[in-house]
């Protein structure tokens, strides 16, 4: 006989856990307990020790599919003599590691219970079990049980009750369980929040979006904005009431089978989309389908998305097949979550609201992927993918604030990290308090107390007002040198490397907007060995919403490289009249004119001078229009100039001298754009090369915004391994300003390290 006590850790709270070791101890005719704590679940189990044996090789085997486990802690102890094998109750208590779980998507025994008329849940839309439904979004605090979450206030009734203590149920011990007589329900108002009574909530909104209407619906993490996806006049009514003019909107297709018919769909995808995380996917359009180009105007892909709560299967059918579902907040500021506020800001945008009486605690968006190379690439960190642990550091809490735009942050503690959901750009009060809230609840539910604080060097962030709130030590970390670090600690690489950091902004350590650089760097320190040449941006962010400002900027100073300036006066006259020639007043006068070596104002000013984009209505948006121009035809590119001073300079002059020629030779705006993508190409893998050659170095880092580009990530890696580099980008840890703050902490943490052992001053 023998008696084991273990500790489960990972995520395993949420999960149909406990059930899980419930079985299986009764499977092998073990006794003992099995309960949740802070740091993990907990067993104690005495029987045969053979039997034992078997019960720890299944336990790792058949564990519950949404589960991981991390670590599984032994200890021999003395004999107890239980009878009998039991779920206790959850303790609380200051834990060294907590994992949260996520929220899940509906599994398909609950959606066949909703589609059962026979069933108890038939219809039922918050019906969930131990393998699905909302977890994050209504935890207040761990351990994980009914009584921490929003569910609370929801007392099971007879049945769900009696499912929630059998063994046998899949709903054994599923916090959320209820059903229509004990559970949350439905409501629909109109647009200033009256109540409509005496109807079916989801018939009559399916009607409703049948008619045109424009709906607000409350989700797991939020609220979505919500029509027809195949209604023109429904589209343009959400876009004129949003605002949003041009900025894709994200889809939910009814099934795979209806997303084909419009969609490229390969097997990495299909297998994300139907998985259990379902966030939005990039997917490539299949042209002439007849699906609304309002949706995603000059672009060739679409975010879709399957249905991934009761609610959302409840509201297809044969006439619905496909909804605009996009995020419900006013623009620029953070998701709506609560339903009396969801009302007072959202009311302007939509006709009706369907609310449910469910609690949302901690508001989370839906994640955001595509498939570059066979590798999925998380671009929005969300539903499904938050809070997943990274083991990557050492013991300590630090605490990185991350960017400004596509805010998140991280905290490290006992050798994990966990990052943050996405906030969005932190550039008005109410993002800001937002980002504190969610913050705060990071501090709650892990029990975390940070001892440093790491934070970018922009002097002007406005997460940064944090900086002052803690009486810690505080690392201050070159934004692209994070971006460098978040792909080697994503990829588990030490030691130096080139780094590749391409973006929009980010400020340098000599005052200068950078976003074109190549570093020589380890996870403590780097050199910046090369970058575009400096241009400056007239307006400052002005330019950066309106990209024919930097075109005119790239214009005028290769011409006046040329010593030419009158040719590229005219240039510039043909091209935007009047307020071109302004422009280049305030450059010659140096009027608030930063210079700047970023590559995506680069992608903005050739957007811009082969007339694709004069102003930008998203982030990103003439880039975006730019690789959406790609038909996948040639191999050509332009020439450009390497110069070496302290480091090495690139010159980008003659690109737009040669894409001048090429447009006033009448060449489309398709093949420019193709060949101005390939030239970025050779510019990256030339670089490598020089580098290489220079510091001996072949591991290749490439991280930023920039790389959400599919064309110029994906080229690059393969030119780079045809010149036999080993070559890494970020996949999990968004490539994007997302993971700033995971490189952050990676860098704070190999400073300290450093510090502590004396290798650098303190």
């Amino acid at each position: 006989m023998q008696r084991l006590y273990i500790v489960v850790k990972g995520r395993v709270q949420g999960v149909g856990f406990r059930p899980f070791i419930y079985r299986l101890a009764n499977k092998y005719n073990l006794k003992g307990w099995v309960k949740n704590s802070s740091q993990g679940v907990l067993i104690d189990i005495e029987g045969d020790k053979n039997l034992i044996k078997a019960f720890l090789e299944d336990l790792e085997k058949e564990k519950p599919q949404i589960s991981s486990i991390e670590e599984i802690i032994l200890e021999e102890r003395g004999p107890n003599n239980y009878h009998s094998f039991e779920i206790k109750e959850s303790v609380e208590e200051v834990s060294k590691v907590t994992f949260i779980p996520p929220d899940i998507a509906l599994c398909n025994k609950c959606l066949k219970d909703i589609k059962d008329p026979r069933n108890r849940r038939y219809k039922y839309p918050f019906t969930n079990c131990t393998n699905c439904g909302p977890r994050f979004s209504i935890i207040k605090k761990i351990p994980y049980d009914r009584n921490s979450t929003t569910m609370k206030k929801f007392k099971m009734c007879g049945s769900c009750e009696i499912e929630y203590k059998n063994p046998v149920s899949r709903r054994f011990h599923a916090e959320p369980n209820a059903c229509k007589v004990c559970g949350p329900k439905l409501l629909v108002t109109d647009s200033e929040g009256k109540i409509i009574n005496n109807i079916d909530p989801i018939e009559f909104t399916k009607e409703k979006l049948k008619e045109g209407a424009i709906f607000a619906i409350k989700g797991i993490g939020g609220f979505h904005l919500v029509c027809d996806a195949k209604d023109k006049r429904a589209i343009k009514n959400l876009r004129d009431r949003k605002r949003r003019p041009y900025k894709p909107l994200a889809v939910m297709f009814r099934d795979i089978y209806t997303a084909k018919k419009y969609c490229y769909i390969n097997k990495i995808e299909e297998e994300i989309l139907t998985g259990d995380k379902k966030p939005i996917v990039i997917l490539n359009k299949i042209i002439g389908e007849k699906i609304s180009e309002e949706i995603a105007p000059n672009q060739k892909t679409l975010g879709v998305m399957f249905p991934y709560t009761p609610v959302h299967e409840l509201l297809f059918d044969k006439e619905l097949e496909v909804l605009v579902m996009t995020s419900g907040n006013i623009s620029s500021m953070p998701i709506e979550y609560k339903n009396e506020n969801a009302i007072n800001n959202l009311k302007h945008i939509v006709d009706y609201f369907l609310l449910n009486n469910r609690d949302i605690y901690i508001s989370i968006d839906d994640s955001i992927v595509k498939v570059v190379e066979n590798q999925t690439m998380v671009l929005r960190s969300g539903r499904g993918y938050v809070p997943i642990p990274y083991k990557r550091v050492g013991n300590r809490e630090i605490l990185a604030l991350g960017s400004n735009m596509k805010n998140t942050f991280c905290i490290s503690k006992e050798g994990y990290l966990y990052l943050s959901q996405h906030n969005g750009d932190i550039e008005n009060l109410e993002s800001y308090d937002n980002y504190g809230k969610n913050l705060e609840h990071f501090k709650n539910i892990f029990s975390f107390n940070p001892k440093f604080l790491a934070y970018d060097s922009h002097p002007t962030y406005m997460v940064n007002r944090y900086i002052d709130l803690y009486d810690i030590p505080k690392i201050k970390v070159q934004h692209h040198h994070a971006h460098i670090a978040s792909c080697m600690g994503e990829n588990k690489i030490e030691g130096k490397v080139i780094g590749v950091a391409f973006d929009g902004t980010g400020y340098g350590l000599d005052g200068n907007l950078w976003g074109g650089e190549f570093m020589i760097c380890d996870l403590d320190n780097f050199t910046r060995a090369a970058h575009m040449k400096y241009r400056v941006m007239p307006g400052g962010e002005m330019a950066i919403k309106e990209p024919w400002r930097m075109g005119v900027s790239y214009i005028y100073s290769a011409y006046k490289e040329l010593k030419d300036e009158g040719e590229g006066l005219n240039i510039i006259r043909s091209l935007y009249g009047d307020k071109g020639e302004f422009i280049v007043d305030l450059i010659k006068a140096n009027i608030n004119c930063h210079k700047t070596s970023s590559m995506g104002r680069l992608f903005d000013a050739i957007a811009s001078i082969i007339e694709i984009n004069h102003i930008s209505t998203y982030e990103g948006q003439a880039a975006c229009e730019l690789e959406a121009l790609i038909k996948f035809t040639n191999s050509e590119s332009y020439s450009f100039k390497i110069a070496k001073n302290e480091n090495y300079i690139i010159d980008m002059d003659e690109i737009i001298l040669g894409i001048l020629q090429d447009k006033s030779k009448g060449l489309k705006a398709n093949v420019i754009s193709q060949k101005f993508h390939n030239t970025v190409v050779k510019i990256t893998v030339d670089m490598c090369i020089l580098l290489r050659s220079e510091y001996k170095l072949n591991r290749v880092m490439l991280s930023g915004g920039v790389f959400q580009n599919g064309y110029i990530l994906s080229n690059i890696i393969k030119e780079l391994k045809v010149c036999d580099f080993e070559v890494h980008s970020n996949k999990l840890i968004p490539i994007n300003d997302e993971g700033i703050s995971f490189g952050e902490i990676m860098i704070a943490n190999s400073i300290i390290n450093k510090k502590e052992q004396g290798e650098i001053n303190a």
